[in-house]
């Protein structure tokens, strides 16, 4: 991206990464057994597996959508790369979306677009060539921020620079905006949450056995796994079904 403002844009407005509820093991990929601390209130909500996209809503209406990785669309047509299929599934939603912020921030709202050919888990969602999207996360970002350097930028970035909207301002703009979430579970005090291995996947069995976000009835209905958030969105990991059943395969082969 050769733009320095679009590189800036893009920059600052990716989504960091969230980590493992058990931390993953750099030597073998499987997890160990300290886990994410939580304190109070925890949300639960389904973790959707397709791929993640997003809308950057600017104070004046104008808006771009991207991918994980890359900006692939501005209002206008000035930018238009159709990769994934997140352009013709966020569009419609990015055209109609108000600018909300009295204080003039950027807006970036992060949904999991999922269906029909997204991702390895398309089947498990879709078997009739369906795509949707659900809301899971809505960053403020100050326009300064696009004046400093990209490295300066992305350590801010993943320090917790973007400010996340909390579960109830999250929930009131899904609702202006009559946009899905992710389903939310259940909450929990976190000493109520799973500690081992072998508990956490049973605790995940139990919470959620399919998924909630199927298509149609032909889907395969399996589920990817948790995501857990305190209220306010301080502390936020998640838990995949594929990362408990590698690891216990793992342990149970003597590695």
């Amino acid at each position: 991206m050769t733009n320095p403002y679009l590189a800036a844009l893009n920059t600052a407005t990716k989504y960091p990464s969230i980590p493992t509820y058990h931390p993953l093991n750099p030597k073998n990929g499987g997890l160990l057994d300290e886990t994410t601390t939580f304190t109070g209130d925890v949300i639960l909500t389904e973790k959707v597996d397709g791929t993640n996209g997003r809308i950057v809503l600017f104070p004046d209406g104008d808006f771009f959508i991207g991918s994980r990785e890359e900006l692939l669309h501005a209002r206008g047509d000035r930018v238009h790369n159709p990769a994934l299929g997140i352009v013709e599934a966020l569009e419609p939603l990015a055209a109609r979306l108000q600018p909300r912020d009295e204080h003039r921030q950027i807006l970036v709202f992060f949904l999991e677009v999922y269906g029909h050919k997204i991702g390895g888990a398309a089947k498990q969602y879709t078997g009739n060539g369906n795509v949707d999207y659900r809301l899971f996360d809505i960053a403020c970002i100050l326009p300064d921020v696009l004046d400093w350097d990209r490295a300066q930028i992305s350590t801010w970035r993943d320090n917790g620079g973007q400010r996340f909207c909390n579960e109830a301002t999250l929930q009131r703009a899904a609702t202006a905006e009559g946009i899905e979430v992710t389903p939310r579970l259940a909450t929990l005090d976190a000493d109520a949450l799973p500690a081992g291995i072998q508990e956490t996947h049973d605790w995940l069995t139990a919470y959620l056995p399919a998924t909630r976000v199927a298509l149609d009835d032909t889907a395969g209905g399996q589920a990817e796994g948790i995501v857990l958030r305190t209220v306010d969105r301080s502390v936020i990991a998640k838990a995949r079904f594929q990362d408990y059943a590698r690891t216990l395969k793992r342990r149970a082969n003597g590695r």
